[in-house]
Order: C-alpha cells, then sequence, then structure tokens
C-alpha cells in the first residue's frame, strides 16, 4: 500500500478542544434566509455579543467530502489512522449549512458566491459585486446595479482592512471585497467596447480601493507591456501607483512581507498567477505560506483600534480539484486548517468573530468500503474478515482495483478506454473520474460554515450564503 509522506514539515494539529427567480426581476426584500438570522438566547457574553474583529476564511471549493478526506489526511501524516482526527476549525462550537445557488445557476461559481458573501445579495454567476439584473459583460448594467460591497463598509466605519488569497489577489473571491465588473474575467483588462462606458478592470480597482493588507499572487495583471498582461501598448505599473499614491509598501516576498512596516499599507503579490502548490513548494521557496501570510495580516490589522475585517481564502483547493488531483486538494486544506488554527490562538476569543465556509464543493467522491487507517490516496483495501484477503485491494467489477478518492467528472476520465487502467496513487496522483471534462466541475450540495467568538451562535440551521454577510454585519457594525 503506498504510503503517505509529508512534503511539508509542518502538520496541522487539532485544537483541543426555496427557488428563486432567474430573470431581472429578483426581489431583494423576498430573498430567502433573511428570517434565519437569529440573536443570542441566553449564551454566554461572548458568543452573543459584539465583535471588534472578523475574519472570514473562505476555503474555496472546501465542500464536505473534501474537509473529511483532508480530516484523515492530516491524520495519516502524522502516523494516526486518521478518521479520529479533527481539523482545527472542526472544534467551533457553531455550525450551519450554507445553500451555494446563484441567481441564475444551480451549480455556482466562485464570483456569485463570493458576492452573495460580500454583499449581502445573491447574484448570476460570473459577476462581482453588481445585482443579479445585470448582464454578465455589460459595462452599463453593472454601473446601473451595483451591490454594497463589504470592504467599503468596513473603511466607512474606521475599521482596518485585509485580504489575503493563495490565489491571484485579482480572482473571483478575493476581489469581491473591494471590486465591481460585470465579468470576473476583467482581471486586468476590460473590452474596449465595454471600458469606454466608464468600467475599470479589476487590477486598477484593487489599486484606488481603501485596504490596509492585500497579500496573494498576479503579478501580471499589474504591469503592461513587457512587463506583465496588462495591453501591450501600456507602460503601467499600478503597484508603483499605489504605493506613490499611499505611502504603503510593495513586497514581492516573504522576507519583504516580513520587513515592511507595520505601521503602512502593505501590497504583497508574490507570484505571477496563482501562488504555488503547498506539495510543489520547494524547501527554500520565497513565497509566504498560507498561514504566514495571515500571520502578518493579524499583526498588522490589530493595531488599529477601532478593529478590523480579514478575508483570508485558500484559493488553490479549488484550483488542484479542477485538475482531478485530490492529494494537491488535501494539502492545501490543512495549510488552510493552520493558518486558522494560527489566528484562533493569536486574537482575543471575546473580541474576534472567526467564521470559516467554502464558497462551493467539488464533484469529488470518498467511497467504496475501506478499512479503517486505510491511506486516504490508495487502493481500497477493504476491512479485516471481509474478504478472500485482508490485505489485497478491492477488485471491480472490470478486474482492476480502485481508489477511495474519485471524480464524478474531469480530466481523468475513464469513459470510453478499451480498458480501465490500476488507478493512479499517492500525492501527485490524478484520481480517476466518470464523465470526461478538461476541468472538474464544481458541485452544488450545500457547504458547512463554522463560527466561534461573539456572534457565532447565529451560524446555526440550514442558511441562504447572502446571510453570512448578515451575520458578519451583526457582530461588527
Amino acid at each position: 500500500m503506498p504510503t503517505i509522506r509529508p512534503l511539508i514539515a509542518l502538520a496541522a494539529a487539532a485544537l483541543p478542544l426555496a427557488a428563486c427567480s432567474t430573470t431581472n426581476n429578483y426581489n431583494y426584500a423576498e430573498e430567502p434566509g433573511r428570517d434565519a438570522l437569529v440573536t443570542g438566547n441566553g449564551d454566554a457574553l461572548r458568543q452573543s455579543g459584539k465583535a471588534k474583529n472578523v475574519i472570514l476564511f473562505i476555503g474555496d471549493g472546501m465542500g464536505i467530502s473534501t474537509i473529511t478526506a483532508a480530516r484523515i489526511y492530516e491524520g495519516q501524516k502524522r502516523g494516526e489512522s486518521g478518521e479520529e482526527n479533527t481539523l482545527s476549525f472542526e472544534a467551533f462550537p457553531n455550525v450551519a449549512l450554507v445553500k451555494t445557488y446563484n441567481t441564475n445557476a444551480q451549480v455556482p461559481d466562485s464570483a456569485g458566491t463570493a458576492t452573495a458573501m460580500h454583499s449581502g445579495k445573491k447574484t448570476r454567476i460570473g459577476v462581482l459585486g453588481i445585482g443579479p439584473e445585470a448582464q454578465r459583460g455589460s459595462c452599463r448594467d453593472a454601473l446601473a446595479h451595483p451591490l454594497p460591497l463589504l470592504g467599503e463598509g468596513v473603511k466607512e466605519r474606521g475599521l482596518a482592512l485585509g485580504i489575503v488569497s493563495t490565489a491571484r489577489i485579482t480572482h473571483a473571491t478575493p476581489a469581491s471585497v473591494y471590486a465591481r465588473s460585470a465579468d470576473r474575467d476583467w482581471e486586468g483588462d476590460v473590452p474596449e467596447a465595454e471600458a469606454q462606458h466608464g468600467c475599470k478592470d479589476i487590477a486598477t480597482q484593487l489599486i484606488e480601493a481603501d485596504w490596509d493588507v492585500a497579500l496573494g499572487g498576479g503579478t501580471a495583471v499589474f504591469f503592461g507591456g513587457d512587463r506583465g498582461g496588462r495591453r501591450p501598448d501600456s507602460a503601467a505599473d499600478l503597484p508603483a501607483e499605489w504605493a506613490a499614491r499611499t505611502g504603503g509598501t510593495v513586497v514581492r516576498d516573504a522576507a519583504g512581507l516580513t520587513a515592511a512596516p507595520v505601521d503602512k499599507p502593505v501590497l504583497g503579490i508574490f507570484s505571477p498567477s496563482h501562488m504555488t502548490y503547498v506539495a510543489d513548494r520547494a524547501e527554500d521557496s520565497s513565497e509566504p505560506t498560507l498561514t504566514g501570510m495571515t500571520a502578518q495580516a493579524i499583526e498588522r490589522l490589530e493595531r488599529d483600534p477601532d478593529g478590523f475585517y480579514l478575508m483570508v481564502e485558500s484559493g488553490r483547493i479549488d484550483h488542484a480539484h479542477h485538475a482531478g488531483k485530490a492529494g494537491y486538494a488535501l494539502e492545501e486544506t490543512v495549510e488552510f486548517a493552520r493558518a486558522i488554527r494560527y489566528a484562533v490562538e493569536n486574537t482575543d476569543p471575546a473580541e474576534t468573530l472567526i467564521l470559516v465556509t467554502a464558497d462551493h464543493s467539488h464533484v469529488f467522491t470518498i467511497a467504496g468500503y475501506p478499512r479503517r487507517g486505510n491511506d486516504i490516496l490508495g487502493l481500497v483495501v477493504p476491512p479485516a474478515g471481509e474478504s478472500g484477503s485482508d490485505e489485497e485491494p478491492i477488485i471491480a467489477g472490470d478486474g482492476t482495483p480502485y481508489t477511495t478518492l474519485g471524480y464524478a467528472n474531469g480530466p481523468g476520465a475513464i469513459a470510453g478506454l478499451a480498458e480501465r487502467p490500476v488507478p493512479e496513487t499517492g500525492i501527485e496522483a490524478q484520481q480517476q473520474a466518470t464523465v470526461p471534462l478538461g476541468s472538474e466541475t464544481h458541485a452544488g450540495e450545500d457547504v458547512a460554515l463554522y463560527a466561534t467568538g461573539p456572534g457565532a451562535n447565529r451560524a446555526r440551521g440550514v442558511i441562504e450564503q447572502n446571510v453570512i454577510y448578515d451575520i458578519i454585519r451583526e457582530a461588527l457594525f
């Protein structure tokens, strides 16, 4: 049986502890889920009071099956069976299920879901910070139907604001904090026909927005000419423009981030596109980890006496699943849990509401009756006494063994093959799938919301995704 090998030095330890309209007449006042927002009923004061700080952790694509597999994987990296393990955020006392659909999509994308969490309104697939009346790709519609942005509200209240992501900092989830766009793909450019109406690309909006910490990947969209991905005739250097306007510091690596003044805004862009997968990180990597970025953000934001809002995204869980590489997704989730553990241990629980959720899930499965402690990235071996051999993997009807983890669709599809090959195993494996697609897809089932701190008791029951915005505002404002 393959052995799960740690690829990074540290493993996160567990803490001890109704159908809506798809047309333009979508009615905000009748948005489902609003009545589900409840207040404290005798819980401890810190669970029902106001929060000075709120941290929202979003595991992009971190469905419940991903959490379960990552829980086992983390435990097995420590030499344990795995099933009994608890990821850091699973110790939180309050849990809800969250409905993730977009107004025009049964299975959502990150732009629509992140907009729900950061504006309080569900919207279309593929758009950021604008209402569902707006058509995707229409600048005029975007300008006519803006939604409130949590990032703007935070700054209007005089609080500090931070954005952290392992994806491009202009990608859908981080962009939902500060940007409005008729198309999530307008990261570094807006089509000329739409730009003439006054819409700005997402990178420009980040540079012009008011925030204190922004850390992630994606340098290309901030530069023109030979230096980046903006229009070839552009000589843009957006980070330099931002630094000149704000007096802030632009950093490109972990060392620069650590050395940057803590009393000034900091913009960290650490890779040309998304940041390196945890499983691919070299020991001498110059990129900060998600935990490192979270630590730096908290250290800087907590200096504001009025409090702060911080959004932290583990963006590459999603990308690994799209590639059909479950091991990579689990490594990202383990690092995500480590960052959350750091936040719990380094903030005041009486002042800080910490929420952990996902924007959507993936068509990722755990199946096949493996024995307890079976290698989560390996072939299915049955429980002792349940087959002719206690050590050999179960053989499927086609004469070939199979893995515990798999996908309903994606690049590892076996459809159309004359003979199903023996599946790959281990951290770098691409799991087998059924329907052949170049990229595995999101899934539409509910995701979990975990909460601890002041106002955490509002995370309960089955709620609409936009209610997360209400929970944050109720606690913070």
